[in-house]
């Protein structure tokens, strides 16, 4: 099967048809979704989802755009607390966004650390959000991790090969999303193809970011395996080697999740 490894099944976008989305990323072979918290002041709805469906589980944390308004209310004990719910199995998205710059960029890099120090104690992966701030992240990531070691992954991974590189060396994972589907994507495909396989996931993001032929278009789960097509095609494998290799390592770093 495949695994979408980061969606918003909770976002506006599936309120209407939440169960044929589901269904229909059945029907493609997805058969693990997991939801992403962006909000602490939203996240019953995230957890209520992953709840109702066996093949769905999912994080709780704070966006970087959000970090700015829900910095009150996220501390390590709180995101601790939420994690022992046994659908709730990472951290996230947490990180920086300097692109949009939504929120100050002082409480982006505190909220970033509460996350991290919350993965620490945990064992728990953080799923890290990173926008034309590449170099703040690693500096961060380093410190964090100075203190002490924590599983990871920059997801719907946009970068160049030196913070590819940088996440393979502190032993993080990197996601792929519909961006590489994407014609004029090609330094992100080089990165891709250098990648090692052992170290990839793959997402949709959704319901942002469609891969192609869809660019444009609502994203769903059931698109995943479109990434893992390119994927496939940029190192020269099978797709079921990819989609081997993707949903292994997606247990491995979702270690709280039981493989089916």
């Amino acid at each position: 099967m495949f695994i979408d490894s980061h969606c918003h099944l909770d976002f506006p976008d599936f309120q209407a048809d939440l169960n044929a989305v589901l269904a229909e990323a059945k029907a493609s072979n997805v058969g693990l979704m997991l939801t992403i918290g962006t909000r602490l002041s939203k996240f019953q709805p995230v957890l209520a989802i992953a709840s109702a469906h066996e093949n769905v589980w999912c994080t709780a944390g704070v966006h970087p755009h959000e970090a700015g308004v829900e910095e009150a209310l996220c501390t390590v004990e709180r995101l601790v607390e939420l994690s022992r719910h046994p659908k709730v199995v990472g951290f996230g998205e947490t990180g920086l966004d300097f692109f949009y710059d939504h929120s100050p960029r002082d409480a982006q890099e505190r909220l970033f650390r509460l996350h991290c120090e919350a993965a620490r104690q945990t064992g728990l992966p953080v799923v890290v959000h990173t926008r034309d701030a590449d170099d703040d992240t690693r500096r961060i990531l380093v410190e964090e991790q100075i203190k002490g070691p924590f599983p990871g992954l920059i997801h719907c991974f946009s970068s160049g090969q030196k913070l590819a590189d940088f996440a393979v060396e502190i032993g993080f994972h990197m996601s792929f999303s519909g961006i590489l589907t994407f014609k004029k994507a090609e330094a992100l495909q080089e990165v891709a193809r250098q990648a090692p396989l052992e170290r990839i996931l793959i997402e949709t993001d959704s319901p942002y970011l469609a891969p192609m032929p869809f660019r444009g278009k609502r994203n769903q789960p059931a698109y995943v395996p479109r990434v893992a097509a390119k994927l496939a095609a940029l190192k020269g494998l099978g797709l079921a080697e990819v989609e081997q290799a993707t949903t292994d390592n997606f247990f491995r770093l979702f270690a709280k999740v039981p493989r089916p």
